[in-house]
């Protein structure tokens, strides 16, 4: 089977996107955090439209909102006021675990750290996801499991502790459990913050392919090299949208 890894492929331009409708909807969107010292507007008056496809990222500095806004699109974090639809789905109508359902079926989540549990094997790892939601047979969760793990490079190391391969290897075993349950969606919140240019670059290269397959993706990026070469860049300041690029 062919891997992320050797293959190449180019986002799509932003003309496939004009005629689709989209699929996440931010309107109005504000998340309030009540502290001793009185109220912090974490996001302020967010409109945002992702369409089914896109390749986008969000850009700004440390305490701009950005890691707010991705758990707002999760359901980690209800918002305060606002609405937020995607594909249809009022998700700030949904109860705790409504959203912590729809989550499982339908967002592959990837973060700076790993999160990985560091007593299961890298194949259980990966499974995990299949096994709670309960989309697919044991049998067949492990097979799929396996699959994933070719597909970014690792599976010759499946029965390997986390612990065991290094933080770039832990990632791409990361992306593979985000896949499990073949979600439509990937949100990534600095998914390579931690890893250094080169590596960094290798799980770059396995976004670009997921996109390339359909995958809608919305990632939270300090590297402007990386931001510049995706579809959409939108800036955030201060929990405002400022722009895009």
């Amino acid at each position: 089977m062919t891997t992320f890894l050797s293959m190449s492929s180019q986002l799509r331009t932003d003309s496939q996107f004009q005629a689709s409708p989209p699929l996440i909807q931010l309107r109005g969107v504000e998340k309030v955090y009540r502290t001793p010292a009185g109220d912090f507007r974490a996001l302020k008056d967010i409109h945002l439209d992702i369409r089914p496809g896109e390749f986008v990222a969000l850009s700004g500095p440390s305490g701009a909102g950005k890691t707010t806004l991705v758990n707002m699109l999760s359901g980690i974090d209800r918002l305060t006021s606002g609405e937020l639809r995607v594909d249809g789905v009022e998700i700030h109508k949904l109860s705790t675990d409504q959203r912590a359902d729809w989550r499982g079926r339908n967002l592959g989540l990837i973060f700076q750290f790993f999160f990985l549990m560091p007593g299961l094997s890298l194949l259980d790892n990966v499974m995990l996801p299949m096994d709670l939601n309960g989309n697919f047979h044991p049998q067949k969760s492990r097979q799929r499991a396996m699959q994933l793990l070719e597909q970014v490079g690792l599976a010759e190391h499946a029965g390997k502790l986390p612990s065991a391969i290094s933080g770039g290897q832990q990632q791409r075993v990361a992306i593979a459990r985000a896949l499990a349950n073949d979600p439509p969606i990937i949100l990534a919140d600095e998914p390579t913050g931690r890893l250094d240019s080169k590596t960094a670059e290798t799980i770059f290269q396995i976004f670009i392919e997921l996109n390339r397959q359909g995958k809608t993706i919305f990632m939270v990026t300090h590297d402007q090299s990386l931001a510049r070469r995706v579809g959409r860049t939108i800036l955030l300041r201060d929990g405002e949208i400022l722009g895009e690029e």
